[in-house]
């Protein structure tokens, strides 16, 4: 990089005013669509606290739990802190160091070193106050990079909130998967005992001789079926309970809900579908990625303030005499005064390669934002499709177990009447079990898409109080932002 007496002049003068080198900072265009369907527009979207969201105190507490006890969340803000105590260290390379030095010497010089030929012992003490090596930041290399180190330090806070509604999303949703499970138990334990009257009813008809062995056999059948199938759902109840467990981080309280159907599980009823896509802005995986972004760009202005002259301060003052009593008499102040100036010249093509690793590494960052928001564009965007589904699928289903315990009430009467074989029994018996379980899948996936589209518009990070996502949000300004004072 050669550098023109109007340049180096420019530079200086940017540095005199409190500058740097850091590049105009330029928020990228929006790689998605405006909207997110074709509808009626949005100006802003409400989202309830997670305690108004999840309205069920045992969802509730073992929310609550999990935050003052997870591991991962734990993490996440000790690297808040660690990135707190990395911007301090960065920011105070923008002062001096002053420091109190005391010092005493006493040496013997042998005669043949000595100015009179003889040996001696000389004494030297010194009590000094200075600085060391300070830095003067005319080019803005300092300032850019306590720059950078905030916005890694913001980025990290955002981290914090995206941990922390994760954590709150998966708590919810292992505490949904473990209400499931619990209620497909419940239902295996009645179809089961459903099926144990069948086979005392079949036994009977058999022992009378109006009924056969096949049909005894068959009932038998259907019996060891549904003993094994709530076996399968006692499993998954305890292996829920454990996930559930790792997730809160201690022992679970008794969780006796077996019906997802209970109110105040989950309810977000309130986001149109022609939501802008502007408000995704808000969520914090984006709003870190931006802030990286901006690490990014100040990190360029270091690299650029590498090629200028780089000019450092040391000095002392204090006083020093050859006998310690006389340390602080009259006439024993002392000071020196140690500038020097460091001007790159060749170093073998290392800062422009430097140059070029910020710069590449600025645009890598400009697509990690781009790529963030596109996912969040496609998680939003798929909830939205899914929940409207989901509740035409759940009617339908639910009208599907109605027919079907209609049908097998129709089959028992046809059999008890002889107008009709027990393999009829017990198609309606299978048909209206898988009916009800899919119905329980059906509601468990419309009450997780719930979630989903509440994580994925940014929600679960306030406890009591609503979050406003304004569809256009001002731009934040930044001092981190174009050429900097």
């Amino acid at each position: 990089m050669t550098l023109k007496p109007a340049s180096m002049a420019l530079a200086v003068a940017l540095a005199l005013s409190g500058c740097t080198l850091a590049p105009s900072y330029e928020q990228p265009p929006s790689p998605v669509p405006d909207q997110f369907r074709e509808g009626a527009d949005a100006t802003q979207v409400t989202l309830p606290g997670w305690r108004d969201f999840f309205a069920e105190p045992e969802l509730q507490q073992l929310i609550q739990t999990a935050l003052a006890n997870n591991r991962d969340l734990r993490l996440a803000m000790l690297d808040v802190e660690e990135l707190r105590a990395q911007y301090r260290i960065q920011r105070a390379d923008l002062f001096p160091d002053i420091g109190l030095n005391g010092t005493g010497t006493r040496q013997r010089v042998p005669g043949d070193l000595s100015n009179t030929g003889e040996s001696q012992v000389q004494s030297q003490y010194g009590a000094n106050v200075g600085i060391s090596a300070y830095e003067l930041d005319l080019f803005g290399r300092v300032r850019s990079l306590k720059d950078a180190a905030l916005q890694n330090y913001l980025a990290s806070e955002e981290a914090q909130r995206s941990a922390h509604i994760t954590l709150v999303s998966e708590v919810a949703n292992a505490y949904l998967t473990l209400v499931a499970d619990r209620e497909n138990l419940r239902i295996s334990e009645e179809t089961m005992e459903a099926y144990r009257s069948s086979l005392d009813l079949t036994q009977r008809r058999f022992d009378l001789g109006v009924g056969s062995e096949l049909e005894l056999r068959q009932a038998q059948t259907a019996l060891e079926t549904a003993r094994a199938n709530r076996a399968r759902f006692a499993r998954l109840v305890a292996q829920d309970r454990n996930a559930l467990a790792t997730l809160v981080g201690a022992p679970l309280p008794p969780l006796p809900n077996d019906n997802l159907e209970a109110s105040g599980l989950v309810e977000l009823s309130d986001v149109p579908s022609g939501l802008s896509s502007n408000v995704l802005l808000a969520r914090p995986d984006i709003i870190r990625a931006e802030h990286l972004l901006r690490a990014a760009n100040a990190n360029i202005g270091a690299a650029r303030a590498a090629f200028f002259p780089s000019i450092s301060l040391t000095g002392t003052f204090g006083t020093s005499s050859a006998e310690l009593d006389g340390l602080f008499e009259s006439g024993s102040r002392s000071w020196s005064f140690s500038p020097s100036i460091s001007l790159p010249i060749f170093t073998g093509g290392r800062n422009r390669a430097s140059l070029d690793v910020a710069e590449v590494r600025r645009d890598q960052s400009v697509a990690t934002y781009e790529q963030t928001i596109q996912t969040a564009f496609q998680e939003v965007s798929d909830a939205l499709v899914a929940r409207e589904t989901l509740l035409e699928q759940e009617i339908a289903q639910q009208a599907l177990v109605d027919a079907t315990r209609r049908s097998l009430e129709l089959s028992q009467q046809r059999y008890e009447l002889g107008a009709d074989d027990y393999l009829a029994v017990l198609d309606a018996q299978r048909s209206l079990l898988t009916a009800r379980q899919e119905l329980v899948s059906i509601t468990l996936s419309k009450l997780a898409n719930q979630i989903t589209l509440y994580r994925a518009l940014g929600g679960g990070w306030l406890e009591d109080q609503a979050t406003v996502i304004n569809t256009a949000p001002e731009q934040e300004d930044s001092d981190t932002s174009g050429t900097q004072g």
